[in-house]
């Protein structure tokens, strides 16, 4: 039993640090996405855009590492049930239509997706916490 609660907790551990890497890039997409509400152009966009592009990336990868921590988890009768996602129509329209709206919903999705990494953070920091208490028991 130790050793499955310990290839769980490093499972867990790699999806931490996928998902706070995720949520950094998320600040800075959303300080930029400000900038570009106050009249930032097009760099502005280009800048955000890319950290959100790269903060996209690591939610996805931090969503497979949460599915491995998730079959571990299984293994020691754990259950983690985790969304994230940005959707990319907005990317598309704050390009294209760049105005107040499109920026003012880019800036929703990005704060609306450091939520749902914040709270994925939340949990699997209890989660760890309560197998780190199991195994030095």
């Amino acid at each position: 039993m130790k050793r499955e609660l310990q290839e769980a907790f490093t499972a867990g551990e790699q999806a931490l640090r996928s998902l706070y890497a995720a949520r950094e890039k998320l600040g800075s997409a959303r300080n930029w996405g400000i900038f570009d509400m106050l009249g930032g152009g097009l760099i502005s966009d280009l800048v955000k855009h890319s950290k959100m592009n790269d903060a996209v990336s690591l939610m996805e990868q931090a969503k497979q590492e949460l599915h491995i921590f998730q079959r571990e988890l299984k293994d020691v009768q754990v259950f983690l049930d985790l969304r994230m996602e940005i959707g990319s129509f907005l990317s598309f329209a704050d390009f294209f239509f760049d105005g107040l709206v499109a920026d003012y919903l880019v800036q929703s999705k990005i704060v609306d997706a450091r939520n749902q990494v914040d709270d994925a953070i939340r949990q699997v920091e209890m989660i760890l916490e309560d197998i780190k208490r199991q195994i030095n028991e």
